[in-house]
């Protein structure tokens, strides 16, 4: 019997948008032969997802979860919005997000995991629904937060890219000390699910009401403004050279101590527009979101510290592909 490696079944997969596990029996069953395994496949009843498994499935749905301190966020995608507002698909995206509550926001090990009252994989169970339904869905990324007495934590997972589909992309985990998860939820369509979605953690020993109702309302605020990060420091370094390669090239030919000064100046208005710290609220333009927190803080009866949050929005980094009518008639035509 031929050997069944992980780079086969690796390979399968990318071929096919098959689970692992399926891919895997199908190998063992066509001896290692790989235009066999796919033929398997077909025949097994999954060649209808594996079909539709190049397609691009930019629509879907945002689902949010929390359990006590701690909250999740993940990105399910369907080719269209109709398939959003599908009672078995919003049914599927809330249950995925209970799950990368215990996942802690580690999406290799989300698509392991059994999703309740089946006998599959979440990546499987993803892979029947397809074939259910009838268009490509992906599970393309998922991120936590919580908050853990006596425990500070900031980790980032990078996620490879699955086949054609950029597929659970990226996770992170946030925690802090004592305080809060908050969240909110942009154009609700259920429960926890939407476009975009926002988790706040706060860290403060201050009043629960308090702490919930002024993080919802900075939820909010990011989820309008979408900040690149929550300070100056925070930016990627990427993006600061090119902001300062910018400064440089309009300002070319002046002397080196001005220009230092033009540069330090650009940044500042840079982060007042980008950075979350240094933004205008939005429930009040008068005042920045550090200024607010400091309000937040006399209420709560304790200081406040926004560790960080997550914001995530259906679509984003994904290529739609708009429906050019006219083309698609001239090619019917011939």
């Amino acid at each position: 019997m031929a050997e069944i490696t992980a780079s086969m079944v690796k390979d399968l997969r990318e071929k096919t948008g098959v689970g692992m596990m399926d891919c895997k029996t199908a190998l063992a069953a066509t001896k290692g032969n790989m235009d066999a395994a796919v033929d398997w496949l077909r025949a097994k009843g999954l060649a209808k997802a594996a079909k539709k498994s190049t397609r691009v499935a930019a629509e879907g749905l945002v689902g949010l979860a929390i359990e006590g301190n701690a909250g999740a966020l993940v990105e399910v995608n369907s080719e269209t919005d109709f398939v959003a507002r599908n009672a078995k698909f919003q049914s599927m995206v809330a249950e995925i997000a209970r799950l990368a509550l215990k996942a802690r926001g580690d999406t290799e090990l989300l698509k392991t995991m059994h999703f309740p009252g089946s006998r599959h994989a979440v990546a499987e169970y993803v892979a029947e629904m397809i074939a259910s339904i009838g268009e490509n869905m992906t599970v393309r990324r998922t991120a936590a937060l919580s908050v853990v007495q006596g425990v500070v934590g900031n980790y980032m997972h990078n996620i490879a890219k699955i086949g054609e589909n950029q597929s659970l992309r990226r996770a992170a985990v946030l925690e802090v000390s004592e305080g809060a998860i908050v969240s909110y939820v942009h154009n609700q369509v259920a429960p926890g699910l939407g476009k975009i979605g926002v988790l706040v953690a706060l860290e403060s020993d201050g009043k629960r009401d308090e702490l919930q109702q002024f993080g919802r309302m900075l939820a909010m605020h990011i989820a309008a403004t979408n900040p690149v990060a929550l300070d100056l420091a925070g930016v990627p370094p990427e993006t600061l050279a090119r902001e300062r390669a910018i400064l440089e090239e309009k300002n070319s030919g002046k002397p080196a101590n001005v220009l230092e000064k033009i540069i330090a100046s650009g940044l500042k208005s840079y982060a007042k527009e980008n950075c979350l710290l240094e933004q205008a609220y939005v429930h009040d333009s008068t005042r920045t979101v550090t200024q607010a927190i400091a309000d937040a803080q006399a209420k709560a009866g304790a200081p406040i510290k926004l560790v960080n949050y997550v914001r995530m929005q259906l679509g984003e980094g994904l290529d739609k592909k708009g429906d050019d009518f006219a083309a698609e008639v001239e090619r019917l035509s011939h």
